[in-house]
């Protein structure tokens, strides 16, 4: 159902727009609401926030509903949400307005990647989870540089505007391309929170949490980082941030292809046990300006190759009832992206220098690898205390 997936991409594709484009507006929305820049930083964590929240609680509100229904409605408070933003007459209600579109966030991925899986024969699945997410890759490769620009020609509210528009576009595919009947109706919510309880989907949540942050701890300072180790002028960050949204898209269609043919809990340890090495190597690397672009490249390959594999184990760890579960990822990806933040500041702040916020991020790599390591055992653990079944026992007599 490649025009079903495509729907779902543009979806991913606004919010990529609206989570990640306010950074490169913030100059023009601090001048116009007449606050200042560290005043305008609030609207990207109240986003956040809404992410966090409203993913749980968005998913186990309407999770007796068809998920065909429940994307509508997602995209369409997305599409609402931004356009109070576009028209919000004080900073107030623009804060209140990136809450507001924070909320179906995490609700519209968890629930597309289960109704992408489901359009597709098993063993493509998680190919079809990584085209569907390739939207949010391609949004901060084009759409985010793009947003900037036509802030600055025409103004902040036009691309909110926009987006707006695309959220409501993605409605209008869904509804006319995602198969009605092909899309089954979610268990209740007391399904969904047991399966939320359960060993396994607390590991996965807590590798994403944990792991993840490594790539938020280097990414959130690269601009400084560039600027001030690697030399590189002030000209040149929109080019390597370009060059990590390459890897990003990249590493969405290899984490897919990768995940459709391997054991899902053996790539996230070979995967995070790569993204420690790669930010290890980082803390030296980010002084060349030959190796520092390979280096920002590889941490977004690596970064973004996880979800596929991830969405894939949430699926098969809460087969019964995946859809609050498969929510919560993108909850535990802002908590990722706050903790890996927040501790390369403290680094930087304690004197360590630029380069430590690579080093914070290998040992929540390591760390998330660790839990990767802890779940894989539970896995195993699992599978032999699994008794066989009547007629495997009959074959093997």
């Amino acid at each position: 159902m490649p025009f079903a997936i495509l729907a779902m991409a543009l979806g991913a594709f606004a919010i990529g727009l609206t989570e990640f484009a306010v950074m490169g507006l913030l100059p023009q929305i601090a001048g116009e609401t007449a606050v200042s820049i560290p005043v305008a930083g609030n609207l990207i964590t109240a986003y956040a926030i809404g992410v966090v929240v409203g993913a749980p609680l968005l998913t186990a509100a309407a999770v007796r509903l068809s998920r065909r229904t429940m994307l509508v409605l997602f995209m369409a408070l997305f599409a609402a949400g931004n356009a109070l933003a576009a028209v919000a007459p004080s900073f107030g209600v623009l804060v209140a307005a990136r809450f507001l579109s924070g909320l179906p966030h995490g609700a519209f991925f968890g629930v597309a990647s289960l109704v992408a899986a489901s359009l597709v024969p098993p063993h493509r699945r998680a190919s079809a989870i990584a085209s569907m997410v390739l939207g949010l890759t391609v949004a901060n490769l084009v759409g985010v540089p793009a947003a900037a620009l036509l802030g600055g020609l025409a103004g902040w509210r036009l691309a909110f505007v926009v987006i707006a528009a695309l959220a409501l576009l993605c409605v209008a595919g869904v509804l006319v391309f995602v198969p009605r009947g092909r899309v089954e109706v979610a268990p209740g919510l007391r399904a969904e929170l047991a399966v939320l309880r359960s060993p396994a989907v607390l590991l996965v949540l807590g590798v994403v949490a944990v792991g993840t942050g490594g790539l938020f701890a280097f990414y959130s300072y690269i601009a400084p980082m560039m600027i001030e180790l690697t030399g590189y002028g002030a000209g040149a960050i929109p080019a390597l941030l370009a060059v990590f949204g390459l890897g990003m898209t990249v590493g969405t269609v290899l984490g897919g292809r990768l995940a459709d043919r391997f054991d899902h809990r053996k790539l996230l340890v070979v995967l995070l046990g790569g993204q420690t090495a790669l930010l290890v190597a980082a803390v030296p690397a980010v002084r060349s300006p030959v190796l520092a672009p390979i280096v920002i490249f590889g941490v977004g390959v690596l970064g973004l190759a996880l979800i596929p594999a991830v969405q894939s184990v949430v699926m098969d760890a809460a087969s019964a009832a995946p859809a609050l579960a498969s929510a919560a990822i993108q909850s535990g990806f802002n908590t990722a992206n706050a903790l890996g933040a927040a501790l390369g500041g403290m680094v930087i702040a304690a004197g360590f220098g630029l380069a430590a916020p690579a080093a914070v991020g290998a040992v929540l790599a390591a760390l998330g690898m660790g839990l990767a390591l802890l779940m894989l055992r539970h896995s195993r653990r699992a599978s032999a205390a699994t008794p066989a079944r009547p007629e495997a026992v009959t074959a093997a007599g």
